[in-house]
């Protein structure tokens, strides 16, 4: 283990929060720096497959999300229009037992607030927006919007798809624009006149629209779409969407979809962005993991998973190893390979489609991963 260095980890979201709770299970210290001053809950769902249900494990975390989590029996892939079944994915207990572990769905900020949980309380500075990271005789000195600075000799970009950490160590680079917008939402169960699926996803010929559960008492639905639409290019979560324009978008698919669409009372939209993979993920004391190393498109749900996956990796090599750049050299072969897989997986957007085989995706535990 490499002794006495001082970690900062920039950002709080999935990645950053991981990383804490898996550095602070291992016995290593580190401060997160957070640039918003509150955190707020956003109407979105995620799916935790059961290789990130395996890396929130090795947090502590499972009964926790087990407890806040939906889980489903079944993911299923049906035709738009006819409904017609063109691949079912079994899951339940049967993917626990072959996986190693469950396949859950649950709101995003219950997922955050379990990592939260598990970050050390002192380790958490909000309304640090980081300006600048310069480099010192004794490491790297870095300065916040607030005015104030701090030492470190690793700093850790999990700070997103506008990773300032990314551009520090890379120089900047633009985003590609998908010309695909995403509208999604969260809603009461109750506004519906009859249940969902258990997690279904759509496919029409130029659209698709996922909806499920996102808690254990099936109280709460989600849904998230991608559309064509080459003009906007805005990618905050929280930009408000038109409910008329997606029923609209929606209106010849099936039954449930127009139903549950019809029940929704208001929607968030964002552009779908992305970058190509990177051959560099580290230098000059700086590393990225998740969203800052590999962002991808949301259409094999493995984002936040591979964030996990990273941090947990991350962890355990600064753990292992007495040399930073070693540590970092080990993370970065380690990771690279299965992300980029990911990353051009999800692009195509033909995961699940067809009869598809997760084996090599759900059953990858980091935890576990020889170093």
């Amino acid at each position: 283990m490499i002794k006495d260095i001082r970690i900062a980890i920039i950002g709080a979201g999935m990645g950053g929060l991981a990383l804490a709770s898996a550095l602070s299970r291992l016995g290593i210290q580190a401060k997160v720096f957070e640039q918003t001053k509150n955190f707020t809950r956003l109407g979105a769902g995620i799916q935790m497959s059961p290789n990130a249900v395996k890396a929130l494990r090795g947090m502590g975390l499972e009964a926790n999300v087990r407890r806040r989590g939906f889980q489903p029996e079944n993911w299923a892939n049906r035709e738009a229009n006819s409904g017609d079944m063109m691949f079912e994915l079994r899951l339940g207990k049967e993917a626990e037992a072959l996986y190693g572990a469950p396949y859950l769905q649950m709101h995003r900020a219950d997922l955050h607030s379990a990592l939260l949980e598990a970050t050390p309380p002192d380790w958490l500075h909000l309304g640090h927006k980081l300006l600048a990271v310069d480099t010192t005789p004794s490491g790297l000195s870095l300065h916040f919007e607030n005015a104030k600075s701090i030492e470190a000799d690793l700093v850790i970009g999990a700070d997103g798809l506008h990773s300032i950490i990314r551009e520090i160590l890379l120089g900047p680079s633009p985003l590609n624009a998908t010309g695909r917008v995403a509208y999604r939402a969260v809603f009461p169960a109750s506004l519906m006149k009859a249940p969902i699926g258990p997690c279904t996803k759509w496919w029409g010929e130029d659209r698709h629209i996922v909806l499920y559960y996102v808690s254990s008492k099936s109280d709460e639905v989600y849904f998230v779409t991608s559309l064509p639409d080459d003009d906007w290019k805005d990618e905050s979560w929280s930009a408000q969407g038109d409910m008329t324009v997606v029923r609209e978008a929606f209106e010849h698919f099936h039954e449930e979809v127009r139903q549950a669409l019809s029940a929704c009372p208001h929607v968030h939209r964002w552009a779908i962005m992305d970058r190509p993979s990177l051959k560099q993920w580290h230098g000059n004391g700086m590393v990225l993991l998740g969203d800052a190393a590999h962002p991808m498109t949301p259409y094999m749900a493995q984002g936040a998973a591979m964030a996990l996956e990273d941090a947990v990796v991350l962890a355990r090599a600064l753990a292992k190893s007495t040399n930073l750049g070693s540590a970092l050299g080990i993370f970065q072969q380690k990771r690279s390979a299965r992300t980029a897989k990911a990353q051009a997986v999800s692009q195509a957007n033909t995961w699940m489609r067809a009869e598809t085989d997760p084996g090599w995706c759900y059953g990858y535990d980091p935890w576990t991963e020889e170093l």
